[in-house]
């Protein structure tokens, strides 16, 4: 059942969300060629004591960690560990908290850069920008379509006809999710579909877009916890 959250329950949201922006990008600010995914995963969970809330992924469905670090072609969920980030990697910091009883959950991709500033990054690696760039405005372009009345699948469509523009693809087999008193409820939130598809968006419904983007192929493959590109192009 799809639950329709009070303006209470949404502030209090609001305000885990802010929390969760500020240690995101806290934990941005730190990826640099040479650190580990697991000294990443440490400074968030330093982090989560400083703010005061609780990790969401810890210890969920028995994931052991409080940060999903997904590098290169790992498009999410994967552990944190002795992985050394280098100079044109790109890593997914994905991160959920609780505040007040309530779950948010976020994620950003981040290029692992050197010796060099972002824009001269971007003219060696165009590609890889333009797959940073398409997924972040696909987010954009998903929210905008959140009206009370329209379907989720308006979110997918939207979504999936941008990124296919682009050249790039949308993974079928993973999907956003309803928030709140749980890290996932329902509805589902797929990346892709028609705007007829899903159930009715409705005022107090709380839910996560998660456009997961390829360069090449949008079919994955799971390793342990990780989800992966099988052609191992970069997500």
């Amino acid at each position: 059942m799809i639950s329709i959250k009070t303006k209470q329950e949404i502030e209090i949201m609001t305000e885990g969300g802010k929390i969760l922006s500020e240690i995101l990008q806290k934990l941005k600010q730190a990826v640099k060629p040479g650190i580990t995914t697991e000294s990443l995963n440490k400074l968030a969970s330093e982090l989560i004591d400083l703010y005061k809330v609780k990790p969401s992924f810890l210890n969920y469905s028995g994931y052991p960690a409080v940060l999903c670090t997904s590098v290169n072609d790992e498009v999410v969920h994967a552990v944190p560990s002795s992985r050394v980030l280098k100079d044109g990697d790109i890593i997914s910091l994905d991160f959920g908290v609780v505040h007040r009883g309530l779950h948010t959950d976020s994620a950003l991709t981040v290029s692992v850069l050197g010796d060099v500033n972002h824009n001269e990054w971007q003219k060696k690696n165009p590609d890889i920008a333009k797959l940073i760039e398409v997924t972040r405005k696909s987010l954009e372009i998903g929210i905008k379509q959140v009206k009370p009345g329209r379907k989720i699948g308006a979110i997918g469509q939207a979504i999936q006809e941008y990124v296919e523009k682009n050249g790039f693809e949308v993974v079928r087999d993973l999907v956003g999710h309803g928030i709140g008193d749980k890290l996932h409820e329902e509805p589902y939130v797929p990346n892709f579909g028609s705007k007829n598809d899903g159930p009715v968006l409705k005022e107090g419904m709380t839910i996560a877009i998660e456009p997961m983007v390829t360069m090449g192929s949008w079919k994955v493959k799971q390793e342990g916890f990780a989800f992966k590109t099988v052609d191992k192009s970069f997500a």
